[in-house]
């Protein structure tokens, strides 16, 4: 069958079109995105604008008419952090649901980091071992480890690229000052979870999901997106280590330069980037396998596997 996932993010809203079925792996079939940026249109009392909220609603309007051209059958829509935490988010929610019959459903931290982990074990299967799965968002960074499909420990930190750039920097490049703290920062948020998330056992796989993770991998040489999915991508920490300290002496624009980097990423790849240095660092990882399936794959096969057999 032909599936919808309308994923609404902190950074990008994204409709992706997949065939799947039961027992078989999902294929995209097309892919339509907008950076509306919703984690920006918060005014001070953390409340989505009304621009905000009309974006929003016309990009679900328009994901409606394109799934309906694409034959989609089902569409599953989910919302993270940008929603999540705002005051008005429900409010939004039911507003765009009365106008569009769309019900959109908002994920809690963990169970985005339980959804994407996974994926990740699809992806990679029971090989794998035990693994360790890192995701960083526009405004969260998750973290979960486990032997099974559900992991052992599912943990969500406000620690995403675009929330740490939007709170933490005043200047592009970001000054020397402002980059020591907000690496203190993000160190000490990391380190409170580091013993509930190891004490299940050493990792046998580590692995990163996300744009920020891709990016950065890519940046440090590994293999361009137009190679396709089922080739081998790693980001060793000692590269990562290198590029954190220049990405935050560039300016967005020299950072647009580099390769798969994205104009609308660019901005918050170094705090990005403090952020993978700092996870790599304190888990004891020197290599992140990176994996082309994440969140919207894990909302396809949670639905999959509650489909019943024909």
């Amino acid at each position: 069958m032909r599936l919808g996932v309308l994923d609404i993010g902190s950074n990008t809203v994204h409709l992706l079109v997949m065939d799947a079925h039961r027992g078989a792996r999902p294929l995209p079939a097309y892919s339509h995105k907008e950076e509306l940026r919703l984690s920006e249109h918060m005014d001070e009392g953390n409340r989505l604008s009304a621009r905000g909220a009309t974006r929003l609603r016309e990009f679900v309007e328009e994901a409606l008419r394109i799934a309906e051209d694409k034959g989609v059958e089902d569409l599953m829509a989910f919302a993270t952090s940008a929603i999540r935490e705002s005051v008005n988010g429900e409010e939004v929610l039911a507003g765009i649901k009365a106008d569009t019959q769309v019900d959109i459903e908002v994920l809690s931290g963990q169970d985005e980091a339980r959804l994407t982990f996974l994926a990740v074990r699809r992806w990679f299967g029971w090989s794998s071992g035990r693994l360790l799965v890192l995701d960083i968002g526009g405004g969260s960074l998750e973290i979960a480890s486990g032997i099974d499909e559900q992991p052992d420990v599912a943990v969500s930190l406000p620690l995403g690229a675009g929330r740490l750039t939007r709170d933490r920097f005043t200047a592009d490049p970001p000054p020397a000052d402002e980059v020591r703290a907000l690496r203190r920062h993000v160190r000490a948020e990391i380190a409170r979870v580091v013993g509930k998330v190891s004490r299940y056992g050493q990792a046998d796989h580590a692995v990163a999901t996300s744009k920020t993770f891709r990016q950065l991998a890519r940046i440090a040489g590994a293999a361009p997106s137009h190679e396709g999915a089922n080739v081998r991508r790693v980001l060793g920490h000692a590269d990562l280590v290198e590029w954190t300290d220049r990405l935050a002496r560039m300016s967005t624009g020299e950072r647009a330069e580099l390769p798969g980097v994205s104009e609308g990423r660019a901005p918050q790849l170094p705090a990005g980037a403090i952020v993978a240095d700092a996870t790599m660092d304190l888990f004891g990882v020197a290599q992140l396998e990176v994996c082309p399936w994440a969140l919207r794959e894990g909302v396809i096969l949670r639905r999959l596997d509650a489909m019943p057999e024909q």
